[in-house]
């Protein structure tokens, strides 16, 4: 998938430094293909060139910046199906599907669509570009990600909901520790403050 929709982009080493630049991917799926293809093509959160979409569909969406060109590439489910075919002698479930994958011409492991991506300023790699505070609970929100309500700014989990509930601030014996063991590095805070 990850050498499929890099070769449509027009990027043939795309973890060369020139390329990476130009590069984002979005995975659809946090399974093993996110990693597949975060390993491939050198895309990384960090560096703002992967993003996750959480649709639950085995896709990617390789973007070539220069151009711009995007390409979003499915795997079939037809696939799996077709894997005694291509790999009649083997009898491992797993091991035939990886042998039939290695015979299987593109066009069957693959649907491929050529779509836009709009990509805001703020998607793109490289610094921060904006930084503001949530107005409810101080968190610091990067990038444009706050959602502005009443004219006021909120980081997504005041404005929408979190996936954790009940945030309890805590405290610890060793937290005012700094990395070079200096036990006054951090003031005094009080524990239950959010």
């Amino acid at each position: 998938m990850a050498l499929l929709g890099c070769r449509l982009i027009g990027l043939d080493d795309p973890r060369r430094r020139d390329q990476i630049k130009k590069l984002i991917v979005y995975v659809e799926m946090d399974r093993c293909t996110a990693d597949a293809v975060a390993f491939v093509t050198g895309a990384k959160l960090g560096r703002r060139s992967l993003k996750f979409m959480d649709y639950g569909i085995m896709a990617a969406t390789f973007i070539n910046l220069d151009g711009p060109r995007a390409f979003r590439v499915i795997s079939t489910e037809e696939a799996r199906d077709l894997a005694p075919l291509y790999a009649p002698g083997e009898t491992d479930k797993s091991r035939q599907q990886i042998e039939a994958y290695r015979k299987m011409p593109e066009c069957v492991l693959f649907r491929v669509q050529k779509v836009h991506v709009p990509i805001s300023p703020y998607d793109l790699p490289g610094p921060t570009r904006s930084k503001v505070t949530c107005t409810r609970c101080g968190q610091v929100v990067r990038d444009g990600k706050e959602i502005i309500r009443d004219g006021e700014p909120l980081c997504k989990p005041c404005a929408l909901g979190a996936y954790f509930q009940n945030p309890q601030a805590i405290g610890w014996p060793e937290m005012h520790r700094s990395p070079d063991d200096q036990a006054e590095a951090c003031p005094e805070r009080d524990p239950n403050a959010t």
